[in-house]
């Protein structure tokens, strides 16, 4: 009799607690033959080679294994939506048991995603001023994604549980059959054993999966006894030739195909389908006749290892790619670590930073995987270069908060002070104020972001409230303006009709007009279009008179200045000024520049046309000089 079978399955959940428990598995060279070492398949026998693929048949043999290739899909492209979405999928649409490499490649987009995301979330959080200690993030994506891992992982345990249930019942199964062979072979009738055979023989072929550690096992017992079985069939030598004739044709077809096997270029395929055909020259194909039974194996297990060797390179090569790994992700490193965050003085200068590490780190895992014994002291590095930047920039948003705090604090008394002025009819004095505070608000700092806003809304209210009022006074003006306004169109009729007859008049008389039209005072500021209408008015008589360009020149401008100061444009009246000095200083260079010229023409006789021509150019700069500064009195003198 079998012994028992064992109880204590290997555990399902290995892998996907691994991920949960935030290991470093994502660099580690995970396949389907993670265990077996590079050096130890180096130089294996054939018997070796036939050993180990019957290991693979047994692993695979407790579960109902899927032979093709699993789509992880393009998860790193998806968003957090399209990744839960394609988790619902899988559940939805796949058995549990198939779909394990999948949800893997998921969890470990999504944390890296997420991960990210909670990043950029505790980021704004402390620069609004929040404590680390007190942040907290909610997403409904989250809890969504958490449900669909849970519903996987029960969804499996169940299936295993199930299974294990079902390994041991065909494991009685298989014990039973053997044993009924056995007796078959005790108790040979000649007459009716071959056809009970056939039927035990189907019977064990209809078997589901056992336990990886007992199917090598029972299949030698069977096998065994169904070589004696054909060893004792001398009755039926028909039946026995014609049974070894077709294992022969078969396993030579298995040999055949085995061949072709091992030119596919996907070795992964190759390896999978391998221990498909082993698992039929073991399950389905019964013994050949003696002769040929050495032969036939010969050239299975030959063109086995032929199989074998090709992989052994591939993951030869592998190793290589996993070596030139560790050289990229330990550059990469270098590179978080190369950062200098000690000029970051600001939110937008550690935002740079931050981005840049962020790129980094989505490189990092992006370079693929890394020779196990290597990948826990490149995570460590890792951890260790990212744990650097990141406690310089929790403690530079710790700083800044009470910077920021004292920021909203001198807002807050801006704020008041424009509240309370808002309603003044003190409009000189309030109007400068409110213009002081306004430029006062733009150079303090910034303040936490969950203030920002609504205190900007409160100053804005608060000056446009005062300004509007302002600009409606200014518009209608007091009821002196509004007289003055009056009197001073009365007074352009005056002039216009003057201009109108053409007749002579004197310079005084036009001086007279100017002095008592400037004497009136201010007119409303939507009125204020008067002051143009009179400058032309008295251009135009200004035209009339019969005196020297210049001295009519100084007069208009004159007019010109006192007009503007009527309105009150002292912007305009500070850039004339600027003109006027940088007009000066540009025609004294020039001068300087003729004067020093001048000195090339010692020798030269006084009539030298160069000399004339240089000399001529320093009196138009002369001349014009002498206005300017006629022009700059005139600007000094107006009470502005």
């Amino acid at each position: 009799m079998l012994d028992a079978i064992d109880e204590n399955l290997p555990s399902k959940n290995e892998d996907i607690n691994k991920t949960d428990s935030g290991s470093s598995s994502e660099n580690e060279i995970v396949t389907d033959q993670s265990e077996v070492s590079l050096d130890a398949i180096n130089q294996k026998t054939e018997a070796e080679v036939v050993d180990e693929i019957d290991d693979h048949i047994a692993k695979s043999s407790e579960k109902e294994e899927d032979t093709t290739d699993q789509n992880t899909g393009n998860y790193d492209q998806m968003s957090l939506e399209g990744l839960v979405e394609e988790l619902t999928n899988l559940l939805k649409n796949n058995e549990v048991q198939k779909i394990n490499n999948q949800v893997n490649s998921i969890k470990n987009v999504f944390s890296l995603k997420f991960s990210k995301l909670l990043a950029e979330k505790k980021a704004a959080f402390l620069a609004d001023g929040g404590e680390s200690i007190d942040f907290s993030y909610s997403n409904p994506l989250k809890a969504q994604y958490n449900t669909c891992l849970k519903e996987f992982k029960d969804n499996r345990t169940k299936y295993y549980r199930n299974l294990e249930s079902e390994l041991s019942g065909n494991l009685e199964i298989r014990v039973s059959v053997i044993e009924q062979l056995k007796e078959l072979i005790e108790n040979a009738d000649s007459e009716t054993m071959y056809s009970k055979f056939k039927v035990l023989q189907d019977r064990w072929k209809k078997i589901g999966p056992v336990a990886r550690e007992k199917y090598n096992g029972t299949w030698r017992t069977y096998h065994h006894h169904v070589e004696r079985f054909y060893d004792l069939l001398h009755l039926s030598n028909d039946f026995r030739e014609l049974d070894f004739k077709h294992n022969l044709e078969e396993k030579l077809k298995l040999v055949a195909q085995v061949e072709a096997l091992s030119e596919l270029k996907d070795i992964n395929v190759s390896f999978k389908e391998l221990q498909v055909l082993h698992k039929r020259w073991k399950e389905e194909i019964g013994p050949v006749a003696r002769e040929f039974r050495e032969d036939v194996w010969d050239k299975f297990s030959a063109a086995t290892k032929k199989i074998h060797d090709k992989r052994h390179d591939y993951f030869r090569s592998l190793k290589g790619t996993y070596e030139e790994n560790v050289e990229k992700k330990l550059a990469v490193i270098k590179q978080i670590e190369a950062i200098d965050v000690s000029e970051n003085l600001s939110h937008k200068d550690w935002q740079t930073s931050i981005k840049s590490i962020e790129k980094l780190r989505d490189q990092f895992f992006k370079i693929g995987k890394v020779p196990k014994f290597e990948s826990d002291k490149i995570w460590d590095k890792f951890k260790d270069a990212t744990k650097k930047f990141n406690h310089d920039k929790n403690n530079f948003y710790k700083n800044i908060k009470g910077e920021q705090h004292d920021n909203l604090e001198k807002k807050l008394k801006l704020i008041k002070l424009a509240e309370a002025l808002k309603d003044s009819e003190d409009w000189d004095s309030t109007t400068e104020t409110l213009k002081k505070i306004q430029f006062d608000w733009k150079k303090i700092g910034h303040v936490p972001r969950k203030y920002s806003d609504k205190i900007w809304n409160e100053f804005r209210n608060a000056c446009n409230y005062y300004f509007d009022r302002f600009h409606e006074y200014k518009n209608i003006g007091t009821k002196e303006e509004q007289e003055i306004f009056e009197k001073k169109k009365s007074l352009l009729e005056m002039v216009n009709s003057k201009s109108s007859e053409n007749k002579e008049i004197e310079l005084d008389t036009v001086k007279g007009y100017i002095s008592e039209w400037h004497s009136l005072g201010k007119v409303p500021h939507s009125m204020k279009q008067i002051e143009s209408s009179f400058s032309k008015a008295i251009d135009t008589l200004f035209s009339q008179l019969s005196i020297d360009p210049k001295e009519m020149e100084l007069i208009k401008y004159k007019n010109q200045m006192d007009s503007l100061v009527a309105q009150n444009n002292y912007k305009k009246l500070d850039h004339e000024q600027l003109f006027l000095r940088k007009k000066t200083d540009d025609l004294i260079k020039e001068k300087s520049q003729l004067e020093n010229n001048i000195s090339f023409f010692s020798n030269a006789k006084t009539d030298n046309p160069l000399l004339k021509n240089v000399q001529n150019n320093i009196d138009v700069i002369e001349n014009k000089l002498l206005a300017f500064k006629e022009k700059i009195n005139i600007l000094k003198q107006l009470n502005y």
